[in-house]
């Protein structure tokens, strides 16, 4: 069916709340068939004076670009989850719009600013009269103003908008691991909470063994007892009881595997709604929007929920910090497995914070491995003993970040040839340890 049969389809419908959702779903299989072509568009995002952010002092080089693997480095409190956050904040009202959950005058300033950046804990980072939030996605953009407007528009080819699944894992990941029925905590913050849900939905459905990306180690999950154990070849210990690498480990590991298969399953497929299921989808959708009882948190679970049948097309893994108590060759394998994960689906996105000298390194490898196979497909098997073509990364798919002290800003790492330069923070204070080093070597010779 083409798009303008749809249209007059869609006409014939007399409530207007659930247009774009039942647009959505007549042009599921048309997307899902775009999404096997290599995609390119890329979101970005801009912000001034938001919370430990300034404003840049070059307006060119203002602009973020979220690429497929993006990643932001930089000293602690300086900013890196805040741009993380925002970016997970912008591609979920980004997604709920398109699959038309809400209608965009339902996003007010207020609701952006009290209840959606509250839910991340960032209301107190707005600065009156002075904070400003762009954002550029694939179907709208959205713009917090200076005086306290939220403008949102559609981008003029949001039709070829891939759906994504949006995982946020928090730094404060570990406590899921060390603490017995961590779902019975109260006053767990949003995104740990949501994050929670994920896991325990992960870990209901894992059978088998499953092994993990570092150590050799295996996961181990009792349904009945609800306790999961890491394995090795002479002991077995319960997660938690185990080192806090692997408890920062796991539920990273476990959440990410588990929602980018079911991602890379759905997009596979292009099942799209019957007449009659249409109709009954919308008779549900206008129900819900005509719910008085409904509070607006209410209706967005049952819209969400409902709406839950659309396939996913990209999956998009934000992580804080994924190095958390590892050892540089664990964060290494670890990284690979993200990096695996991330080039299932063509539309997939990876992004970073990190304080790790390690991961941004390594990155670079990443980067050699692909360029090397890609003008030498014939060593392809060479290369694949020393790094996993699966987890490379192309030039043009990866984006560093790093704080610039002097503005309060991040900036992107140069780059040369397309492997990120190594003259950057983390190296830096490498570098300023081993001079500090061979200064007091000197003064030992001259004693």
């Amino acid at each position: 069916m083409g798009w303008v049969c749809v249209v007059t389809e869609i006409k014939k419908l007399s409530l207007q709340n659930d247009y774009v959702v039942v647009c959505y779903a007549q042009q599921q299989c048309r997307r899902l068939a775009t999404q096997r072509k290599r995609y390119k568009r890329m979101s970005r995002i801009k912000i001034s004076n938001f919370g430990p952010i300034h404003t840049p002092a070059n307006e060119n080089e203002a602009w973020i670009d979220v690429k497929k693997v993006t990643v932001f480095i930089g000293d602690q409190g300086c900013g890196k989850s805040t741009i993380a956050k925002l970016i997970s904040l912008c591609c979920w009202m980004e997604k709920v719009l398109a699959r038309g959950d809400f209608n965009k005058e339902v996003f007010t300033a207020s609701k952006f600013r009290d209840d959606y950046c509250g839910y991340h804990r960032m209301t107190n980072y707005f600065k009156p009269g002075r904070t400003e939030i762009e954002y550029e996605g694939d179907a709208y953009s959205l713009k917090y103003t200076k005086e306290g407007d939220l403008v949102i528009e559609k981008m003029a080819d949001a039709t070829q908008y891939p759906l994504p699944q949006i995982a946020y894992i928090p730094a404060e990941r570990s406590l899921i691991s060390t603490i017995n029925k961590p779902s019975l905590i109260k006053g767990l913050p949003g995104s740990l909470s949501e994050f929670l849900t994920e896991y325990e939905r992960a870990k209901g459905i894992l059978v088998n063994e499953l092994e993990l990306p570092i150590n050799g180690a295996l996961l181990d999950y009792d349904q009945q007892s609800d306790i999961l154990s890491i394995k090795g070849d002479d002991y077995k210990l319960r997660l938690q009881e185990s080192a806090s690498g692997f408890q920062s480990v796991v539920p990273l590991f476990l959440v990410s595997k588990h929602l980018s298969d079911i991602v890379s399953k759905q997009a596979k497929q292009s099942n799209s709604m019957s007449g009659e299921e249409v109709r009954r989808f919308q008779e549900s959708v206008a129900s819900i929007w005509n719910g008085v009882d409904l509070t607006d948190e209410q209706r967005r679970i049952a819209l969400s929920t409902l709406a839950a049948k659309f396939n996913k097309a990209a999956f998009v893994n934000i992580v804080e910090e994924p190095e958390q108590n590892l050892y540089p060759s664990s964060q290494v394998l670890l990284l690979q497995s993200l990096l695996q994960f991330n080039n299932a689906l063509d539309a997939n996105k990876l992004i970073i914070t990190t304080h790790s000298p390690y991961l941004v390194n390594h990155l670079a490898v990443a980067v050699k491995a692909h360029t090397l196979n890609n003008a030498h497909e014939d060593i392809a098997e060479r290369i694949e003993e020393i790094y996993p073509l699966d987890a490379a990364v192309a030039p043009n798919d990866l984006a560093i970040y790093q704080h610039d002290a002097n503005d309060n800003y991040f900036y992107a790492l140069e780059q040369y040839k397309g492997i990120p330069s190594d003259d950057n923070l983390l190296n830096v204070h490498l570098d300023e340890s081993n001079e500090k080093f061979a200064s007091l070597l000197e003064i030992e010779q001259r004693i």
